[in-house]
């Protein structure tokens, strides 16, 4: 578990412009969804921002890294539309 918390501290502290970057997307993310509640097409539609911006963010983190790989470009496409598709049914109605 120490080394858990070792790693992280270092992968943040190395890559802390990245992780702001994540951080920030995110709580533009659910800000945009407060402002246009009820309104489908564009919860729709920043729903879908959100999660392309995830995916394109994943693929430059692992190339800024040098650690990208296809399963890894894969894991993201398929974290992202997941998350797009239990949003989707879980707020948007």
């Amino acid at each position: 578990m120490k080394r858990l918390f070792v790693y992280l501290k270092k992968e943040f502290k190395n890559h802390s412009f990245d992780y702001l970057l994540l951080i920030t997307a995110g709580v533009f993310f659910l800000i945009g969804l407060n402002i246009f509640k009820g309104e489908r097409l564009i919860e729709f539609i920043i729903l879908l921002a959100f999660s392309s911006f995830y995916i394109i963010w994943g693929v430059y983190h692992h190339l800024s890294k040098d650690s990208l790989r296809l399963k890894i470009a894969l894991e993201y496409i398929l974290i992202g539309f997941l998350v797009l598709y239990l949003v989707k049914l879980l707020l948007i109605p």
